[in-house]
């Protein structure tokens, strides 16, 4: 069973990258050669909503463990909502994957900033309003795992002295049982 979920879900890292690149090659290369404001606009804010997603649902589960979402309760409250693996199934991570998911991340969306940088340089506000659109949803990325990090980390945490403390009983109970001839 678990083979097969391997094989199913063939997804590495190299997706997880190339989903990030191509919202900001396009960007670039297209607003180099081609004057179009539309087309840029369209296409660059469909593959950085691609890019949301697959990052949000796909390379979060597999390279970090980790899922988040934000829902609306019956008040009007917005209520976040996290999903991460076990501590067991977290500490077997992926260390390389991990640090490569959590910096490109972050790069990406240094380099949306940079980019808007330029198109402030260049007062080309049209450009600026994409280069928002996309940092946004960098942003919304990075805030939502960083909140399932640390929920993370206290299931790790949880799941670590849990074991030291059964580790513990069970070894006083066993000293006590030798101790007093006990079977």
């Amino acid at each position: 069973m678990c083979s097969s979920r391997i094989v199913l879900f063939a997804f590495d890292a190299h997706y997880h990258v190339s989903a990030k690149a191509g919202a900001l090659a396009f960007y670039i290369l297209f607003s180099l050669f081609v004057k179009s404001f539309v087309i840029i606009f369209v296409i660059t804010v469909f593959l950085a909503a691609l890019d949301f997603w697959v990052v949000k649902n796909v390379s979060g589960r597999i390279l970090v463990g980790m899922r988040w979402w934000n829902e609306i309760d019956d008040e009007g409250n917005s209520v976040w909502k996290f999903e991460c693996l076990d501590g067991e199934a977290l500490a077997r991570m992926n260390k390389k994957d991990s640090w490569l998911f959590w910096w490109t991340l972050y790069l990406t969306a240094a380099a949306w900033i940079i980019l808007g940088i330029f198109s402030l340089i260049r007062l080309e506000a049209d450009y600026l309003l994409v280069v928002g659109v996309c940092l946004t949803l960098s942003i919304a990325n990075i805030v939502g795992f960083t909140r399932c990090n640390k929920d993370a980390k206290k299931n790790i945490r949880g799941y670590f002295e849990g074991h030291a403390q059964n580790a513990i009983t069970s070894r006083i109970t066993s000293t006590l049982q030798s101790a007093f001839g006990v079977i």
